[in-house]
């Protein structure tokens, strides 16, 4: 299956079984977090590898 380098919204809601409201705020979050370490963001999504990072999992 081919990794994508970004996760958009809707993804990142139904990952997280939460609202879109609410991944938004999550994708916001960690987009911030990325940018004060240095990295360029894309508004409305989050970097795939990053999230799984933060959110202490891997898919197997």
């Amino acid at each position: 299956m081919e990794q994508k380098t970004f996760m958009t919204v809707d993804e990142v809601a139904a990952e997280l079984n939460v609202s879109k409201s609410y991944a938004y705020k999550v994708v916001r979050e960690l987009n911030e977090e990325m940018r004060q370490l240095g990295y360029l963001t894309v508004t409305g999504r989050v970097n795939t590898n990053y999230f799984r990072k933060k959110l202490c999992y891997s898919e197997s």
